[in-house]
């Protein structure tokens, strides 16, 4: 079976955000002063071939905590869709 994994990867809530700070800014810059916080993150596609649903959560959760997110810094989460 094939699946799509959509994962969400984003700096932990008590590390700073410098980018996400920058974009504030430049958004205020530009008159935009409702904003009262940007983080940013990275948002990651695979397309995987598994057994079932759950080798396919697995497979995905290896993948972002041996490579994809920095554990200590960033937290990640997961959409797991099956394509037919």
């Amino acid at each position: 079976m094939k699946f799509i994994a959509e994962i969400d990867v984003m700096p932990k809530k008590e590390i700073l955000d410098p980018q996400g700070k920058a974009v504030k800014l430049g958004l205020a810059n530009l008159g935009i002063h409702q904003v009262t916080d940007v983080r940013i993150g990275r948002h990651i596609t695979l397309e995987l071939d598994a057994d079932s649903e759950e080798d396919a959560r697995a497979q995905t959760i290896k993948a972002c905590d041996k490579l994809l997110a920095n554990l200590i810094m960033e937290s990640y989460q997961i959409e797991l869709n099956k394509i037919s």
